[in-house]
């Protein structure tokens, strides 16, 4: 029987804008029961939440900062005791920095990339994991990576590191639960650029145009209910992957470089712009 989120509960973090609430909206649109969103920003969560008014679903709001154990932990435990644990969790959040690595600050850079792209993941699935094994049904987890978790990009290189470690705990979790058998699937995003403000400046690579959010939402919510293992985005991803494994250090850097434009596609990022909150946890 195919999973659907129908009469089910569905976590989202980063849920104040851009993806996190496209999420929200699909889980609606399909029958959640329930509805929780995490952000750091209680105003883009609160105007999310009343986007989202149904007959069948409702809406739960944590205001979290996922860099936070603390703050992950008493929100999950709110969360628990409401709604119990998930059966879908999102892994959204994320934040960029693209700068050269010299140009990072200790903290306010490197510091909190790790702890919101990675260690926010890590320690919401953690929160939540032991509840879903024990309850024994069906369940997804969704953890958004990015493509430069793959392929090594100039002024991404924390945010790159911070997600080449996604991609590894994800697919070592995935497996984990698979052997252990738990009805439990784990799915890795792996997308390219993306059109919602967090890259802005940024250029796609060749054959690689910065994504609609709608279609990237769409294509890692089936691969997620379907229990797929990895969602790459657009198919050039993979290709360029490939390519990287079997040529040799001084081609791929020519062919990255010269003819896929990887290498120079952050020279005009701008971001997002800055809000008046003092971290942005939202994708």
């Amino acid at each position: 029987m195919a999973f659907t989120v129908r009469g089910r509960t569905v976590l989202i973090t980063g849920a104040g804008m851009g993806m996190g609430k496209l999420y929200a909206e699909r889980a609606v649109r399909e029958g959640a029961a329930a509805v929780v969103l995490w952000d750091i920003d209680e105003t883009a969560l609160q105007n999310v939440a009343a986007g989202l008014a149904s007959s069948t679903t409702t809406v739960h709001t944590n205001v979290v900062d996922v860099a936070s154990v603390e703050s992950i932990t008493a929100a999950a435990e709110s969360v628990l005791n409401d709604v119990g644990a998930p059966d879908v969790l999102i892994n959204n959040a994320g934040i960029v920095r693209g700068k050269y690595f010299w140009d990072h600050d200790h903290h306010a850079d490197i510091d909190l990339t790790l702890q919101i792209n990675t260690g926010g993941l890590m320690h919401v699935t953690r929160e939540f994991l032991p509840a879903m094994m024990e309850r024994g049904t069906p369940a997804r987890i969704l953890n958004v990576a990015s493509a430069s978790g793959t392929l090594s990009v100039p002024r991404m290189s924390v945010y790159a590191a911070s997600k080449w470690a996604v991609i590894g705990w994800s697919d070592s979790l995935r497996l984990e639960l698979k052997s252990t058998h738990h009805p439990i699937a784990v799915t890795t995003l792996i997308p390219s650029y993306i059109k919602t403000g967090m890259f802005e400046g940024a250029r796609g690579p060749l054959l690689t145009p910065l994504m609609e959010p709608d279609y990237v939402v769409d294509k890692a919510w089936r691969a997620t209910l379907a229990g797929k293992a990895r969602v790459q985005l657009p198919w050039t991803v993979q290709l360029a992957g490939t390519l990287r494994n079997v040529l040799p250090q001084p081609a791929w850097d020519f062919v990255a470089d010269r003819v896929f434009k990887v290498y120079s596609s952050m020279d005009h990022f701008t971001g997002r712009p800055t809000p008046a909150i003092t971290k942005d946890n939202s994708r």
